[in-house]
């Protein structure tokens, strides 16, 4: 198993925490594992991804031109990545966040609501995690029982009282996904 995932949106989204607790996740697998984050100048609000590299086997090399999955989270990232999602590979975004979603017929296209459900369980904070949850529906890559150990390990003590609601969210996130 190698899958090569690029999550990308705005800063403030929790996209980068949310590629961090995947290879973290992985790595409480014994699995191979890569995270490589890139944003702009401005954390908050400027754009922001984050590749995660998730093996059976030894990785090469980080650097990626083409992905198996793309998280997409804004209009812009949409139209960076859609092309460099590999064919047959899956493109999951966000419905809130795109005006006109993805063209290709090559790949599987799923939404996922994160946004509305983050304002129905009251907590937007939740959104990245609803969102890890499509994801590992989708590519079953790691347990939720490592997610949680990882948001252990990650989150600092005084949010541990978050991390029920968080497994909570992530369930969410495998309920709302869907094929378009």
């Amino acid at each position: 198993m190698k899958e090569e995932i690029i999550i990308a949106g705005f800063g403030g989204q929790g996209v980068l925490s949310m590629g961090k607790i995947l290879a973290y996740s992985g790595l409480m697998e014994d699995k191979e594992v890569s995270w490589m984050p890139a944003y702009g100048p401005e954390q908050r609000g400027g754009t922001a991804n984050v590749t995660v590299i998730v093996s059976d086997d030894r990785i090469s090399s980080p650097i990626l031109s083409q992905y198996d999955v793309a998280i997409i989270l804004n209009q812009p990232s949409l139209e960076k990545f859609e092309n460099k999602v590999k064919p047959g590979g899956i493109l999951m975004y966000d419905g809130y966040g795109i005006a006109e979603p993805p063209t290709r017929k090559d790949i599987q296209v799923y939404r996922i609501d994160a946004m509305d459900a983050a304002a129905e369980i009251g907590n937007a904070k939740a959104f990245n995690m609803i969102v890890l949850g499509g994801l590992l529906k989708l590519k079953p890559m790691v347990t939720i029982d490592s997610v949680v150990k990882a948001l252990r390990k990650t989150l600092p003590e005084r949010h541990h009282h978050l991390i029920p609601m968080n497994e909570e969210a992530i369930r969410k996130g495998m309920e709302i996904v869907k094929m378009c």
